[in-house]
């Protein structure tokens, strides 16, 4: 049940982080201008500017993302190692000894040999 709900929680995150991320104005321009070329400006990212409401759910957002992604992956650490791991084992079959060399094997149908 909590590992649904961190799922749940986990892929909200996700999508909202995707829109937040796509919803802000590009800073620098192209990337020409991160290499020198088209323009007067001499940063590589352009100006920079105060921190908005998008950037501040950005942040908040991404720390949410790594800190439910570690809590997920620690959580899926637990448990069985195994697919099998919660069954019993099988039942113990009983094997046939092997016949000693130069003796007759015990009867099956009860008449005397």
């Amino acid at each position: 049940m909590l590992y649904s709900l961190l799922i749940g929680i986990y892929v909200l995150v996700c999508l909202l982080l995707i829109v937040v991320i796509l919803l802000q104005q590009v800073k620098g321009g192209d990337i020409a201008s991160a290499f020198g070329g088209g323009g007067g400006s001499q940063t590589a990212f352009g100006a920079r500017a105060g921190a908005t409401l998008l950037t501040k759910m950005t942040t908040g957002l991404a720390a949410a993302f790594i800190v439910l992604s570690l809590i997920l992956a620690a959580y899926g650490q637990q448990g069985p190692g195994s697919v099998v791991g919660g069954t019993d084992a099988p039942a113990a079959v009983e094997t046939p000894q092997p016949a000693v060399p130069g003796t007759l094997p015990p009867p099956t149908n009860g008449s005397p040999q």
